[in-house]
């Protein structure tokens, strides 16, 4: 009897205890998490963009022979200087002369020819004029005297072509130009238009580079840039935009664009600045520019990255004003420099950025704003 009382009593207690614990947990509430946020402003500064590009010269050739064969001679080596009618390369000859003795030939044969059948036709001719010959006659004799002299012509044709090959065979700079690039070795069997040497012609270099879609629709022939080089530490040099291109398949959202150094120097005549050097080009856009009347710089930490790509949460406003509900925003991002980081796309001004807090949150939390 005792014990069913004690039991009785125990089993009293536990259910008072979970009642307790259980209305505790109904008027607990859970805290909203804190966040930072900013008003998007576009960039008020103007600033620089600094694109990297190659530099070539402004009169470049790859030089090639107009006809297949094997190359005998090969006295020229990347860095030498070619001097106007300097061979730079020839062909085995041997078979071209062949073909131009025998067109030589087939030009003699014709000649002969030509000549039997031009006494040929003469003498028909004087037997027709004594009522000797027929009118047929007269016909065939001038036919086979006209087609020897056709014959003629063309076996001079060939004989000019089987030479003009013939000078093929030999490769001559035809200005002053400089070797930059020697792709093939001697004894090598190569074809009609394989490049054989590159070379550089004239003082003058441009660069190439390639320019995002985010700023091509400001860049301008004409245009001025800065150029520097890394050979030449602390040196710039004039330049200006001489031609902007359209994408390529290839090259996606990328856009290129060519600047020419302005004037002509004493590294480039001394060799210290040559075709393939690296260079860095350096354009100035204004406040006012259109190129920077939406740019919008965040501090970096506020951009996340995911398997989705690059994200940044905004704050979706609710009555409460120092509430609000998190919005997931997927956002394309250009450059990063001092001021912070680049949002080309995803972004509005106006809008609220979380600026702190963000590796807590997620879409859809509502979340209270700390100043």
């Amino acid at each position: 009897m005792i014990h069913t009382i004690f039991r009785h009593s125990v089993l009293l207690i536990v259910s008072l205890l979970l009642t307790a614990c259980s209305d505790d947990t109904d008027v607990t509430e859970t805290p909203l998490r804190s966040v930072r946020t900013m008003i998007i402003h576009s960039a008020a500064n103007g600033d620089q963009r600094t694109f990297s590009g190659i530099a070539k010269s402004t009169q470049e050739a790859q030089l090639s022979f107009k006809v297949s064969g094997t190359l005998d001679r090969l006295p020229v080596e990347v860095g030498d200087q070619l001097k106007p009618g300097q061979l730079i390369a020839s062909l085995d000859s041997s078979q071209f002369q062949l073909e131009v003795q025998q067109s030589q030939a087939t030009l003699a044969q014709a000649r002969a020819t030509l000549r039997n059948a031009q006494a040929n036709y003469d003498r028909v001719k004087r037997l027709y004029e004594n009522n000797n010959a027929s009118r047929n006659d007269l016909d065939t004799a001038r036919s086979a005297a006209e087609s020897a002299q056709a014959q003629v012509k063309a076996s001079e044709k060939a004989v000019q072509i089987t030479r003009l090959k013939l000078s093929y065979t030999r490769l001559n700079a035809n200005k002053t130009c400089q070797v930059a690039d020697v792709p093939v070795s001697n004894n090598e069997n190569v074809s009609s238009g394989q490049s054989i040497v590159m070379v550089t012609c004239g003082d003058d270099l441009e660069i190439e580079l390639s320019v995002a879609e985010t700023y091509i629709a400001w860049m301008k022939r004409g245009m001025h840039a800065q150029v520097s080089f890394s050979v030449l530490p602390g040196q710039h040099f004039d330049g200006v935009v001489t031609e902007v291109g359209v994408a390529s398949t290839a090259g996606g959202s990328t856009f290129p664009v060519t600047v020419q150094l302005s004037e002509r120097s004493a590294q480039m005549r001394n060799g210290q600045l040559r075709s393939g050097l690296a260079a860095e080009v350096t354009f100035e856009f204004s406040a006012d520019s259109a190129a920077h009347s939406d740019r919008i710089l965040v501090p970096p930490v506020a951009v996340g990255e995911d398997s989705a790509g690059r994200y940044v949460y905004v704050l979706e406003a609710t009555p409460d004003s120092k509430q609000g509900v998190v919005r997931r925003r997927e956002v394309s991002v250009g450059q990063l420099n001092a001021d912070g980081l680049e949002v080309v796309s995803g972004l509005h001004r106006g809008e609220h950025l979380i600026t702190a807090g963000v590796t807590v949150i997620y879409d859809g939390l509502q979340v209270l704003v700390t100043p």
